[in-house]
């Protein structure tokens, strides 16, 4: 198994949907097993560390059946793909009939294929891991009725939204304690003794197959948590978590394999604790979406210790597409946020060609969009330049910007800085809609005395600033609508120095 990079960068591909794209444009049945050369090529050229291939494990029919016959699923379907047709509904990934990565994808085998050519090319492999619930057909819900939370024959009667009757007695539909119960899954008991050794032996056997392991909604596992949506169903509480149990199980055989938690609810800290290498960042989306730039300057106060351990993104197949919320400039704005900071980066396939449509994951197949080709060099560039060593490898600081007394514009910016060894980096971003004038200060040293070369890595603009100037009052930065700059710092030549 792969040692992970410090803050990797990840790629979350719809592992049916993309192969149904590919096998369309082929010509020919395409699974894991059969993708090109040519397509890893492309995957490995943007410099990502991992893929994700979400929703690879075998779907349920049962799953399927129900999601069928609820109409504002199908709705929803329509809405994303004007020609559905019934058997568009492959299931939900996250209605897990075993965890065996599914026939029409090529199986184990595809899978390992994959993963070689991955690991051919420097990548290595995310895979799912749904802790919360299974499908109703799961070999569990026969075979051990005491992992589930349970109810009761009155339960099924008067509430049979949130819970199926199986074979053997009544179960719990799968659910978070602010939503409804999700009618084609059944929910595990996390308090359950045996449950927990079996989860523990699944992700243990995931681990065999890949390198890492995204946890779906981590947090509803945590003890306060389950106590808080189930109440005395769920029976006595353990003395350790759920967490707390299963990753140090499965890293003392994988201690190289990454766990990454789904969280919300700012329970981000806690899984952190309980053993998560990385834990999503939607507070940090939420401030890029609805609020200002001195929010998530906040957000970047927090202590590093915390924030190297994040999982920062734009998009995945939970939100909208990025190309559908955002105005073209914010996003890109956003985007260069999002991706030059410290912890983990996430990208979603459709996402550089600039996608709108964001398929329920049911589905096995999307809509044709066009190629955003700008936004798709934009993003082919960021990448690149984020995976840089020098600025990946370097240390993270949050800047002082400052303005003047009658121009507070400077409260519109972000700023901060990459220094490893003599290289230096400063990304400064105006989340606003106006123009902004401020002044970084950043924390480089020994600029005195020399002309110094900042050169954007987004395109081939260069400024040369004086080092004392740098040192005593910062760099000046003026910008326009959600315009930024990533900087190169370099010192110029003496030479040419002199010469100008």
């Amino acid at each position: 198994m792969q040692t992970w990079p410090r803050d990797p960068t990840i790629y979350e591909i719809n592992t049916w949907v993309w192969l149904s794209d590919l096998s369309a444009r082929l010509g020919a049945p395409v699974d894991l097993s059969s993708v090109p050369a040519s397509e890893w090529d492309a995957i490995a050229g943007f410099g990502f560390d991992s893929v994700w291939f979400m929703g690879v494990w075998e779907r349920s029919p049962a799953g399927i059946a129900i999601a069928n016959r609820n109409q504002g699923l199908r709705d929803d379907f329509r809405r994303a793909l004007p020609d559905f047709r019934i058997e568009d509904n492959v299931g939900s990934p996250y209605c897990v009939r075993r965890y065996v990565v599914d026939g029409h994808l090529g199986g184990p085998e595809g899978l390992a294929v994959a993963r070689r050519e991955l690991a051919r090319r420097g990548m290595r492999l995310v895979l799912d891991f749904v802790p919360n619930h299974v499908a109703p057909d799961h070999p569990w819900v026969k075979e051990h009725l005491d992992y589930f939370v349970q109810g009761s024959a009155d339960d099924a009667k008067n509430d049979p939204a949130s819970f199926l009757v199986v074979e053997g007695g009544v179960v719990a539909c799968g659910r978070d304690p602010y939503f409804p119960a999700w009618p084609d899954v059944v929910q595990l008991n996390a308090f359950s003794p045996g449950l927990r050794r079996a989860a523990a032996e699944t992700v243990s056997s995931i681990a065999a197959q890949c390198d890492g392991v995204r946890c779906d909604m981590a947090m509803l596992m945590l003890n306060h948590v389950v106590e808080r949506t189930w109440g005395g169903r769920a029976g006595a509480r353990p003395p350790g978590d759920y967490w707390t149990d299963l990753i140090p199980a499965v890293k003392q055989a994988y201690p190289n394999f990454l766990f990454i938690a789904e969280a919300y609810w700012d329970l981000e800290w806690e899984l952190q604790q309980q053993g998560f290498d990385f834990c999503y960042d939607k507070r940090l989306y939420d401030r890029l979406e609805h609020s200002n730039a001195e929010t998530v300057r906040l957000h970047l106060c927090a202590d590093l210790a915390f924030q190297e351990k994040l999982l920062r993104f734009l998009e995945n197949h939970d939100e909208p597409r990025a190309a559908s919320v955002f105005a073209p400039e914010k996003e890109r704005a956003a985007a260069v946020v999002t991706s030059t900071l410290r912890g983990a980066r996430l990208f979603h396939e459709g996402q550089f060609e600039g996608r709108k449509v964001r398929p329920p994951v049911f589905l096995g197949r999307r809509p044709d969009e066009p190629v955003d080709e700008e936004l798709q060099s934009f993003y082919t560039r960021l990448v690149q330049a984020v995976s840089s060593a020098d600025f990946r490898d370097g240390e993270w600081s949050l800047c002082e910007r400052t303005g003047w007394p009658d121009n507070a514009s400077f409260q519109n910016l972000v700023a901060w800085s990459w220094v490893k060894g003599d290289a230096r980096f400063l990304i400064a971003v105006n989340l606003s809609d106006g123009w902004v004038h401020a002044r970084v200060r950043v924390p480089w040293s020994g600029l005195r005395g020399r002309k110094w070369r900042l050169s954007e890595t987004m395109s081939d603009t260069v400024y040369e600033v004086g080092g004392d100037e740098i040192e005593n009052e910062g760099v000046y930065v003026e910008l326009g609508p959600w315009n930024y700059h990533f900087f190169r710092c370099s010192a110029v030549p003496q030479s040419m120095s002199a010469a100008t």
